[in-house]
């Protein structure tokens, strides 16, 4: 029996409905144990801002910056994590975090998902094995063949999301959420009559 198989690739977009805030309490002070307990006052400030959300510890670092015609003084770094759920909720939790942590705060990234991609996975899927069968199709008829049954498939990919940017002043913070592009990719095994 004669076989063709081929790869196809699809995508499909779906806007972002959840955030997850990525940031850093910075403090530095003359002493490590200064340095700690500002970023401590700077975390629980954060931690009592946003409330019922999930705020997760990702890393804490203390280290000594020797600045120019000064003597050395230590950085301490806790960066966090926040759950969100809604752009609503982040927007307001960034604007109220700049308001009440000021200059220790560091806003290292808002993460924008889709909190079920399973609908656009689906339509991307589809595009996949649309254009697989489309190329398929054209390398059957080059071959002067036709396309029988479908003997395999193996699906691939995944989604990732698009990088989108975001601007912060004082306490107006706006997350837009524009598109995030999922893509999905699949080999079919045809045989050929």
């Amino acid at each position: 029996m004669r076989t063709l198989t081929v790869s196809g690739t699809g995508s499909a977009t779906a806007v972002p409905d959840t955030a997850v805030v990525r940031l850093s309490v910075v403090h530095r002070a003359g002493s490590l144990v200064e340095a700690l307990a500002g970023a401590e006052s700077a975390r629980a400030e954060v931690v009592v801002e946003a409330g019922d959300l999930v705020v997760s510890t990702v890393n804490l670092s203390v280290w000594p910056v020797q600045e120019a015609g000064r003597s050395t003084v230590f950085e301490a770094r806790h960066a966090l994590t926040v759950a969100t759920g809604d752009l609503a909720t982040a927007n307001g939790l960034l604007g109220r975090l700049a308001d009440q942590v000021g200059d220790r705060l560091q806003v290292d990234g808002v993460d924008l998902t889709v909190a079920d991609p399973s609908a656009a996975l689906e339509r991307a899927r589809e595009a996949a094995f649309a254009a697989a069968r489309a190329k398929a199709e054209h390398l059957a008829a080059l071959a002067d063949a036709v396309l029988g049954q479908v003997e395999a498939v193996v699906e691939g990919g995944g989604w990732s999301p698009a990088p989108v940017p975001f601007a912060m002043s004082k306490a107006d913070v706006g997350l837009q959420p524009g598109e995030t592009a999922l893509s999905a990719s699949v080999t079919v095994s045809w045989s050929l009559v």
